[in-house]
């Protein structure tokens, strides 16, 4: 993930319109991606929101320190759970889908800084 990618955009909500934020006690959530150069991304989890039948989820890319590189932008996914609660995910598939999503990812910030 060298270059930009498609699921990267500028820095959540369900089906209903609510924002669904990860961790309602402010606690930073946590993964790792393994990348397709071989080498690993740490990321706080800020959201997962869903437009239709498909989930997203927004990463923000840390350093070391869980200190984010850039509070600006951030990383979107396909999100999925298997049959056994396992998350996995996947790259946006199109033009059309990335702009669907980072339309609406914008709609979400636009509701919590009105807000703040």
């Amino acid at each position: 993930m060298s270059e930009k990618k498609k699921n990267q955009t500028e820095a959540p909500v369900n089906a209903s319109g609510d924002i669904f934020p990860i961790d309602s006690n402010d606690t930073d959530v946590m993964v790792t991606l393994d990348l397709d150069d071989g080498t690993t991304m740490d990321c706080e989890i800020l959201t997962i929101f869903d437009i239709g039948e498909q989930n997203y989820i927004v990463l923000l890319p840390v350093d070391e320190n869980d200190i984010p590189y850039d509070y600006t932008s951030v990383v979107i996914y396909r999100y999925f759970e298997d049959e056994n609660g396992s998350p996995y995910l996947d790259n946006i598939q199109s033009d059309e889908e990335y702009a669907a999503v980072e339309k609406r990812f914008s709609e979400i910030q636009d509701q919590l800084e009105a807000t703040e």
